[in-house]
């Protein structure tokens, strides 16, 4: 699998009830086939609106990696460890993974 075909999709529930979806996979450019992109995005989205867009330090073939990343910041919303911010989860999209 690879992140240019599919995103990896993980969802959280908020401390304060509400719904969030994170997507990390290769955004999709009207101007740029799939197959020439290698940058990575993570979304977060509440309540269907996008609240963060960041590109990540991962590559399209590291669809494990995307995973574990996208599960660790559910995790922590769920807990109330991460805020559903930018600032909150840039750190985590910056982090090398194995």
């Amino acid at each position: 699998m690879s992140l240019r075909a599919t995103q990896v999709v993980e969802t959280a529930t908020l401390p304060d009830g509400r719904e969030a979806e994170i997507r990390i996979g290769v955004p999709q450019d009207d101007y740029v086939p799939a197959r020439e992109l290698d940058t990575v995005a993570l979304e977060l989205r509440l309540d269907g609106q996008v609240v963060a867009a960041l590109n990540t330090v991962l590559a399209p073939g590291q669809d494990g990696d995307a995973k574990r990343l996208a599960k660790e910041i559910a995790d922590g919303l769920s807990s109330g460890r991460l805020e559903p911010t930018a600032g909150a989860l840039e750190p985590l999209a910056d982090g090398q993974r194995s």
